[in-house]
């Protein structure tokens, strides 16, 4: 996948949520191109240039960039013009991004946005360094932001830290996986969207409550998300996907539909069970044979239940914001969540 695709697909997102609203596609097409521009100049303010070409890597192969579109729309329930709003969409881009450099070390991955992964090109050292470079980048700027982002900022990368640690560590028991799974999640993956929201609207001045409802829409919205990741990662192919199929299969890491596999004691499962037992993962003819049995099996259908689940709570948080076009394009946003994975 080129970097270039990836922003296609980026733009027909925005289209896609937008719907007939003219006007806020406009306006939030134009200001993520600002976003973009930003985020380049951040790579090139890394003191030492050989960093910058490191920290620039995952910037310049693009992405659909769901954060900073996430704070802008959070933006729009105040006034999407003031001052600060793009450099808060920048903030949760950076933190996502250095989410990215660390989860590749802890995944083994090879191939992020169609691009190497930092860790296969620089090795594992650099990729954690520079993921931190990124956290701290982020934290810089949202200094400069209103008084509210920098806390937020701090809040959101320490439960990302400790969502990533508490992946590595493992549950205390297996019958505590589906609960571990989704604590695990909520901070790595749902902090990132409640922040992006909640940045946008704090720094454009939306009431208090607004942000608290769009914090909590994060939260379901996030884990959905989520969820979606772990069922594309088994159903859609490298191409599509613009990294490895079946990569956290591959290391061990174990998504919502393994782990709902691994709590079913019916003997049709035992072959599947037996193969995600693996403490070695799986490679090759054993690894696509788990991604076969896997893609046939009904965990696949009990995982997009519980999204499902998730998106509805996500779509009854928004009935308390004001009806305007930002909270319809988060509701289509829901939509697209749950049909990502057909």
């Amino acid at each position: 996948m080129s970097a270039l695709t990836a922003r296609g697909r980026g733009r027909l997102l925005i289209t896609r949520l937008t719907m007939r609203e003219k006007a806020l596609e406009r306006r939030v097409l134009r200001s993520l191109e600002q976003v973009e521009e930003r985020l380049k100049e951040c790579a090139r303010e890394a003191d030492d240039p050989r960093l910058a070409d490191i920290v620039g890597h995952l910037i310049a192969a693009g992405g659909k960039r769901l954060r900073p579109l996430l704070t802008l729309l959070g933006a729009e329930f105040g006034d999407p013009r003031a001052a600060g709003v793009i450099e808060a969409a920048v903030v949760s881009e950076l933190v996502h991004t250095a989410s990215l450099h660390h989860d590749d070390v802890m995944d083994e991955g090879l191939v992020r946005h169609g691009v190497s992964s930092v860790n296969a090109r620089w090795g594992n050292t650099v990729a954690v360094r520079s993921g931190n470079w990124l956290l701290a980048k982020a934290a810089q700027l949202s200094a400069g932001l209103t008084s509210e982002a920098t806390p937020l900022q701090a809040e959101a990368s320490e439960r990302l830290v400790r969502g990533q640690l508490r992946e590595l560590v493992g549950p205390d028991l297996p019958e505590e996986r589906l609960s571990h799974y989704f604590g695990v999640i909520s901070d790595k993956s749902a902090s990132l969207i409640s922040l992006s929201l909640r940045l946008g609207a704090v720094q454009a001045g939306a009431p208090a409550h607004v942000g608290e409802v769009l914090a909590e829409y994060g939260e379901h919205l996030g884990v959905a998300f989520q969820i979606s990741d772990d069922l594309i990662d088994i159903t859609s192919p490298s191409a599509d996907l613009g990294k490895e199929q079946g990569k956290d299969l591959a290391v061990g890491v174990a998504g919502l539909p393994v782990l709902l596999v691994l709590d079913d004691v019916r003997p049709e499962n035992g072959e599947l069970r037996a193969l995600l037992s693996d403490p070695g993962g799986l490679r090759g003819e054993r690894h696509l044979r788990a991604l076969a049995l896997l893609q046939r099996s009904d965990a696949m259908d009990r995982a997009r239940t519980l999204m499902d689940e998730r998106l509805a709570r996500a779509r009854s948080a928004l009935a308390a914001l004001p009806s305007e076009p930002a909270r319809r394009a988060l509701d289509a946003l829901c939509d697209f969540v749950a049909t990502r994975t057909a």
